[in-house]
Order: structure tokens, then sequence, then C-alpha cells
């Protein structure tokens, strides 16, 4: 969330925002450093605020008459206006009342539509049980545009203080679980194929009990079984609460632009992070220190995701840190992965600088079959674009590709690639919201509530390759709303071939964004069943399909946007194409399989070593086509 701390502020003087922000900041020195004390920093100084016409702050403005609408906000028509998000007191004196939480899409009763898990936070309060304690919500797809909340009936509610979470069929019985990261004990939902959930944390052995944020899963070692990756944050002590000018943060003060606010992450101890193996009976050993993914500094861990880097079927894992260097593990295919973060440029930006890592989106923007990474921050920081170099080697260009300059103003959270347009290039959605109340009482150019951001992928005449544009938000569409977003998943919840947006907002309504772009291209996705030597839901599969004259990536992913975790079912756009292609699938096992696709617009499931099991069209069984690759669809699980 923040960066820089005691250490940041003494190196103020020094410090200035890199790229094109230079010449600006050298017109305009700042009158004070953005953090000082214990706090953190972005860049060491205050960017130069920027308003809109209306003379509102750029992050809660900017807004255009007209223009053609990408995202509509359907809320409450979808029926999820009726849950609310609720995280400390509104003051957020404490910084466990600030990070938000996260949101899910994964089909829990596996009819073919997406429903959505929204994660709730908690308030000391009910902890000691003076109230009732917020419900974390699942929506049930009722496949006619609206959803119906089923938490309490699925015994989902969590009840805990919730931040994360992640989705997975850790035990290949063919059903999805849930896990959901808490500050206190953990939860590990079983899913029992009648619509309900058991909380296993406990035998399973994942309980933890500090404060636990994000979680991947991915298996590592090759035996079929999915492993749990939980990334550590703050160790927040109750007991000795870190209030400004307190014993607890060595009597120094915690302050943002002048202003008196909560502290951390700098001066808090860390909460390491844990590598849980799966032990294939319902128990899981941690393994942190044998696999070599040691946090010995106990980074601050936010969002963290399992994904083969370099094309060896073999899982590696990447870990975004608040305000302490990313980590990048490579897989070496001995049930060890070796701490590449610094060689490969993960670590830090193109300043040689931490950031406040908070959301992860991974992605092959550039459509070469290498994955890049982009990765939110806090305000007046540019978000930073990781491109893949090939062997796995990482090169800031966030400046060359338009993406640092609009984003500075802006705290990022959740972020996604996803071909809004199905043009068969990727763009980035990112979600935003500050995480100090006190902004909107002073006129710094920024607001506690902020509204998303929505890039495209277009052409680069200059280099030939790919650069990203700021899509302008209409007034009154999805893309003016101001929420303090934190946690986002991305996925089609229509079956309609477009990717749609759900937000979890700080101590506010859920927000549902519904691809409305009037694009008529047209679009494949894949739902993955693994084979027996892979992990059931097919979790780090990799398929590239060749069509419309390209070759596109997507990974099967179980975690990633910021705490979160988005559709499993692999997207592609099209175009104008009529031919959908050709997949090659690269299963966890090692095995590699291709197959030719029979029709666009359709959603097909694809069983390893077998072919295409099963199909859909708007949401309803195809017409049979003959189609190479089809067989007979096998039993649902």
């Amino acid at each position: 969330m923040q960066i820089r701390g005691l250490l940041g502020s003494l190196l103020v003087a020094t410090l200035s925002i890199p790229g094109d922000c230079r010449a600006q900041q050298a017109q305009q020195p700042p009158a004070h450093p953005v953090q000082s004390g214990m706090g953190g920093i972005a860049s060491g100084v205050v960017a130069a605020p920027v308003y809109d016409a209306k003379r509102r702050p750029i992050t809660a403005g900017g807004f255009v008459d007209s223009g053609p609408v990408v995202f509509q906000d359907i809320t409450k028509a979808a029926g999820l206006s009726g849950w609310r998000h609720k995280m400390g007191v509104p003051e957020k004196n404490f910084i466990v009342e600030t990070n938000g939480s996260g949101v899910a899409l994964l089909d829990y009763d596996n009819d073919g539509w997406l429903d959505i898990y929204l994660v709730n936070g908690s308030t000391f309060d009910a902890l000691d049980g003076k109230e009732e304690p917020p419900h974390a919500a699942l929506f049930h797809n009722n496949h006619d545009g609206t959803f119906t909340n089923v938490a309490l009936q699925a015994g989902v509610t969590n009840d805990r203080w919730g931040y994360g979470v992640s989705v997975a069929d850790y035990d290949n019985d063919g059903w999805p679980d849930i896990f959901v990261g808490n500050y206190g004990k953990n939860r590990l939902y079983h899913n029992n194929h009648d619509g309900t959930f058991t909380d296993v944390a406990e035998k399973a052995g994942v309980t933890l009990g500090n404060w636990s944020s994000g979680s991947a899963w991915g298996d590592y070692d090759g035996d079929g079984l999915l492993d749990l990756y939980v990334s550590g944050y703050v160790h927040f002590d109750r007991n000795n609460l870190p209030i400004s000018g307190s014993k607890a943060m060595g009597h120094g003060s915690c302050q943002y632009r002048g202003e008196i606010v909560n502290c951390g992450p700098r001066g808090l101890k860390g909460e390491p992070d844990h590598l849980f193996h799966n032990n294939g009976d319902g128990t899981f050993t941690d393994v942190t220190a044998k696999a070599r993914v040691e946090d010995k500094d106990h980074y601050y861990g936010f969002t963290s995701i399992f994904i083969d880097l370099n094309g060896d079927g073999k899982p590696d894992l990447v870990v975004g840190n608040d305000s302490m260097p990313n980590y990048l593990y490579f897989n070496k295919g001995d049930g060890t992965f070796e701490d590449d973060s610094y060689r490969s440029g993960f670590a830090l930006n193109n300043d040689g600088r931490e950031i406040a890592s908070m959301g992860i989106a991974a992605g092959d923007y550039e459509n070469n079959g290498q994955v890049d990474f982009f990765i939110t921050d806090f305000g007046d920081d540019y978000k930073v674009l990781f491109h893949n170099d090939g062997n796995v080697s990482y090169t800031d260009v966030s400046y060359r590709t338009g993406l640092a300059q609009p984003t500075i103003p802006f705290v990022g959270w959740g972020d996604g690639f996803i071909d809004f347009d199905n043009d068969g290039w990727l763009d980035l959605f990112m979600v935003n919201g500050h995480v100090y109340p006190q902004v909107d009482k002073h006129d710094w150019g920024t607001s506690f509530a902020e509204r998303p951001l929505l890039f495209r992928n277009v052409p680069d005449g200059l280099t030939k390759r790919r650069k990203f544009e700021l899509v302008p938000a209409v007034e009154g569409s999805g893309l003016a709303v101001v929420v303090p977003g934190r946690g986002a998943a991305f996925g089609d919840l229509f079956n309609d071939g477009k990717i749609d947006v759900v937000i979890n907002s700080m101590d506010g309504l859920p927000v549902l964004l519904r691809n409305v772009n009037p694009d008529q291209h047209h679009w494949v996705e894949l739902k993955l069943i693994g084979g027996p030597k892979s992990p059931r839901d097919a979790t780090c599969a990799t398929a590239y399909l060749t069509a419309n004259g390209m070759r596109q990536r997507q990974d099967v992913l179980a975690s990633g946007s910021y705490i979160s975790s988005n559709d499993r079912r692999l997207h592609f756009g099209l175009g104008d194409a009529t031919d959908p292609g050709t997949v090659e699938i690269h299963w966890p096992s090692g095995a590699k399989q291709t197959v030719k696709l029979p029709a666009v617009d359709c959603i097909y499931t694809i069983a390893e070593g077998v072919g295409i099991t099963d199909e859909l069209c708007g949401g309803k069984p195809c017409a049979e086509r003959g189609a190479a690759g089809k067989t007979e669809p096998q039993a649902k699980p």
C-alpha cells in the first residue's frame, strides 16, 4: 500500500519522479514528502495534482459527455446491492482497516455459469463479540442476469476479518474449493457437491493465525496435486497498537502530506509467507524452507500467482510485496525454487526502487508467447508494466507503453489483462481507491473514492510494438463509477463472450460492470479438465490459440488481480475471423494436445487426452457440428 518510511523521508531530497514527470516536478518542487515518519511514500515527492475542467481531481473526474459506452453498472439490477462490505471504522485509524478485500468468480455448483464470492472485512467490536460480524457473500448466478446471495445456506460467510481469496480444486474431485485469507485464522472451504461447503482449514493445517493476505495454487512438484502458497502481510498486534507517536512505532510520527494517518506498513513487523505441500489426504505440510521460498525478511506480501514463465511445464511463483522488492521464484523442477527476483528485473522498477505492489495482472499483451506483468502501486508513483524479454527477464516499459503518466495520481489495486473488445489483443483494466479518508479534506488533487481506468492495447507506429491508450470515461457509464475500489475479478458472467468486472469496494456496495462494448467481434472460451497426472481443474495449464493470423496465449490461474480470483476459463478474442483456429494445450502433466475448434462464439470444455467434451453457445448446448476433436460428453463430476 504505502512505500517508504523513515528511510524514505531521509532520502526525499534526492528522489524524483522518473520519466516524463521530471520536468513537471522541477517546476513545482514539493513542500513536503508524500509520507514521513513510520509510514510509507511512493516516489519521495508529491506529484503535481491533476484536475479536470470542473476542478475535480482527475481521480474522481475527467469524464466525457458522450462516446462509446464500454461498461455499464448493473449492480442493482443484478441483485448485488443488498450486500455491503465493511472493514473497521470510517476514520481508518489502523492499517488493518484500510486494505479492503478480494473477490472470486467461480462456478461453485458446476452449472456452467459463473457465481460471485465477495470477501468481507470486520471490526474490532465484532472480534470482541460486541456486534455481529460482517458476512461474506456468495451470489449464485440465476442465468437471467440476476444473482442471489446464498452464502449462509452454503456455509461460506467466513465471519472473520477477511482479505484475499483464491479458488482451486485441491482434492481433484471436480468441484472448486475456496481459500480465504484472514486477519486471524484462515478458511479452507471444501465443496460438498451439493451447494454447501465445509471449512476444513484446521484439519488441513493451513489456518496460520495472524494476517494472511493473498494466496496462490499450483502443482509445484508435479505430483498432480495442487499446493498452496499463502502471502503474509503485517504482524498486527492488538496489544501493542501501531499509533503515531506510540512506543509500537518507536515514537515516530506517521504522516501523509503533513496529516497524521494510520501507521504502516513501514515500521511494523512483517508476517512471513508459507508454502504448503498437498499430501493428498486432505492435509498439507509446510515446506517453505525445504522448497527455498522462505520470506526471511518478512516482506509485506499481497498478491501471489503460480504461473509457468519459461514454458518448461513447471509453475514458477511471483509475489507482489508492498513497500519491498517483489519476489520471482524460478521452479527448478526438483521440488525447490531459485530466487530470481533481482536477476530477472522483477524486484524493482526502472529507477531501482521498490514499489507498493498491490495487484498483479499476468498476460501476453504482445502475443509473442511470453507472460508480462502489470503491477498496481500507490499514488504519486507510476504503475509498472514489466515486459517479458525472454528467458524470464523483465524490463519496466511503463513510460514507453503510455501507462505511467496517466496512472500516477491513482492508488491502484485490482487489475487485469482483458480483451474487452475481442480484437485479439489484451487490454488493461485497473481499479483504484485511496487508503486515507483524510485526502477528502484537503485540496491535494486526489480523492478517497476513485474511478477505474481502462487502457486499450493499440499498435505503436514508431516502434512497431504495442502501447496502451486510455479509454475515455463517459459520464454515467461504468468507467465513471467513483468508489474506493480494492479487489476486482474479471470473467464472462453472462456467457456472451464479453469480459465483465466485479469490484469489491471498501465499506460500500460491490460494483458489477457489464461489458456492453458495441463491437461485433467473435471469440471462443475454453474450460480445461486435467487428466490423471494433472490437477483436475488444470491450474497452470497454458493454451496457445492460432487464429486470425495471430497466436495468443492464455493461462489457467487460481489467483491474481488484487488478492482475488478470476474466471478460470480461457478467453480469446478473434476479431472478425469466422474460423476459431486451433488450440495447442500444454498440460501440467507435461503432455501437449492440439485441438481444432469447430466454431466461433462458443465455450468449449476440453479434457486432457480426450478432446472437446462439451460446448455452450449463448449459455445453451450447441447444435451438433461433427467437429474435429469432438467426442461424446463425459459424465459430470
